[in-house]
């Protein structure tokens, strides 16, 4: 009776928690342009008014700087434009932090998912090493040596977990930002070789989508969500592309075989059920690509599930 009182009571304090909303149109990561208009998508999509409605204070913090392909050099060919996106997310992780310190719960809009780096490494610079919710069609775990085209969002989870090489680390924000033994990938259908060897090596929790058809969303949620739980902070990175692309059909890199609609929903839902929840971010909306704003305007929900939303 307890802990069941206990637990009430830090959902409640959860659920009253302001909100700092952070764009990061980064496009630098990716192969594709496009998502660097996924913030003003996202923003134009309602999010400040959703968030508003849950009967929490959202701030929007605007949109922190980000260079542009066509005034910079790819550099590396294995980790293209790295000395920028380390910049943004640098950047990213100031403001992060500085959230997570006063309170706030931050709300990350991407961009590609690079600005994970960021998001995660303010985190621990608040508050130290944490967990991660992973939904993603793919791993996001290739180093430079394994990565078939040397796209940055592709390496934003070995970066965090301090395994992509020292030319990641920064003094903007701490590394390893996530305990290896704390990672949850959910709705993965898309790895590379150097993904499932580095993998191997962890002690990760992995709910590729045949998981979930096998053992229902709630059961592989609760599963992920004890598996990191703990110190520091819990965060939620959402890629958007870990949906089917007839629900999602604005992302870069759609797989068949997503999540569906509801099913993203009851995920969030049971994050929010958990009161574990301290920081996210959603990524990946490219509104190039999209039908009438429908991706962002999915982002929206789905943030608003994740922070405690409701039908009753």
């Amino acid at each position: 009776m307890a802990n069941e009182v206990s637990l009430a009571a830090v959902s409640a304090e959860k659920t009253q928690q302001p909100v700092a909303v952070i764009g990061a149109g980064l496009d630098l990561g990716a192969g594709r342009r496009g998502v660097d208009m996924g913030p003003s998508a996202i923003r134009y999509a309602g999010l400040d008014e959703r968030v508003a409605a849950l009967g929490r204070r959202c701030e929007d913090w605007g949109d922190v700087k980000t260079a542009v392909p066509e005034a910079t050099a790819v550099g590396d060919e294995r980790m293209r434009y790295l000395p920028e996106i380390k910049a943004t997310c640098e950047r990213i992780a100031g403001l992060v932090a500085r959230a997570a310190e006063e309170g706030y719960v931050p709300v990350v809009l991407g961009g590609d998912h690079s600005v994970a780096l960021g998001t995660l490494g303010g985190m621990a610079r608040a508050r130290g090493p944490g967990g991660v919710l992973w939904f993603d069609a793919h791993g996001d775990l290739n180093r430079p040596e394994t990565s078939p085209s040397g796209n940055v969002h592709g390496m934003p989870l070995a970066a965090a977990l301090g395994l992509a090489g020292a030319e990641f680390e920064s003094d903007e924000y701490a590394l390893p930002a996530v305990e290896s033994r704390r990672v949850a990938l959910v709705g993965v259908r898309s790895l590379d070789p150097g993904e499932r060897a580095l993998l191997s090596e962890l002690d990760a929790k992995i709910f590729t989508m045949s998981d979930l058809d096998r053992m229902g969303v709630e059961t592989a949620l609760r599963e992920a969500l004890e598996h990191v739980a703990g110190d520091g902070f819990v965060h939620l990175s959402l890629d958007l592309d870990v949906l089917d692309p007839e629900v999602a059909p604005g992302v870069g890199t759609p797989v068949r075989g997503g999540l569906s609609y509801r099913e993203a929903h009851l995920a969030m839902e049971l994050i929010a059920e958990s009161a574990l929840l301290d920081s996210l971010e959603v990524v990946e909306v490219n509104p190039i690509l999209d039908r009438e704003n429908q991706t962002a305007k999915l982002a929206v929900e789905l943030v608003a599930s994740a922070l405690g939303a409701r039908i009753l």
